[in-house]
């Protein structure tokens, strides 16, 4: 769908539809690009970097010169293609899950605990992979867990509590038992 949009925002420039009509005859140069159209090399290179981008320009050097062509692939594919998006709720939510996990993750770490609840709860659900669901873990060894990924286990250990992800059990004259839901 960002792909799809992306490349109607590039075709509702002016400037850019000239420039693919100008492709549309051939593969051509920067300089000669902007000839033809009273432009100065400048802009034109600034609006086939977006272009190419964008993957609706190739390029490929010849010399002295960096030669540009339309890609095929995408101007031979129907309009209907690109206004048809075919993303479901779940692909967002997906997408929107994996943005934050990458956000808050680095190198298999989590940087910092997110403020937004929303947030939080998609990146506890990321710690909790690292546990088997329906076995007991005493507390010594969720610690354990916990910190491999970030170092206030005790923070995630109670926000996963209470988020339902994890339930706590007291056992008399031990550590407490925790267990996945």
């Amino acid at each position: 769908m960002t792909e799809n949009l992306t490349l109607l925002k590039l075709l509702a420039d002016e400037t850019r539809l000239r420039i693919i009509n100008i492709l549309a005859e051939g593969d051509s140069y920067v300089e000669l690009i902007a000839t033809k159209l009273e432009l100065t090399p400048a802009t034109v290179c600034y609006h086939l970097k977006k272009m190419e981008a964008a993957g609706m320009v190739n390029c490929s050097r010849a010399q002295f010169y960096i030669i540009y062509s339309l890609n095929s692939d995408i101007f031979d594919r129907p309009l209907r293609d690109l206004l048809i998006t075919g993303d479901t709720t779940a692909d967002k939510e997906a997408a929107y899950e994996r943005e934050v996990i990458s956000t808050f993750f680095k190198y298999g770490r989590l940087t910092r605990l997110p403020a937004q609840r929303k947030k939080q709860e998609i990146v506890l659900k990321e710690i909790s992979r690292r546990f088997e669901r329906g076995r007991d873990y005493p507390e010594p060894e969720v610690n354990a867990i916990i910190e491999q990924v970030f170092d206030d286990y005790c923070t995630v250990r109670r926000e996963m509590i209470g988020c339902g992800l994890m339930t706590r059990r007291a056992v008399k004259g031990s550590f407490d038992v925790y267990r996945l839901v």
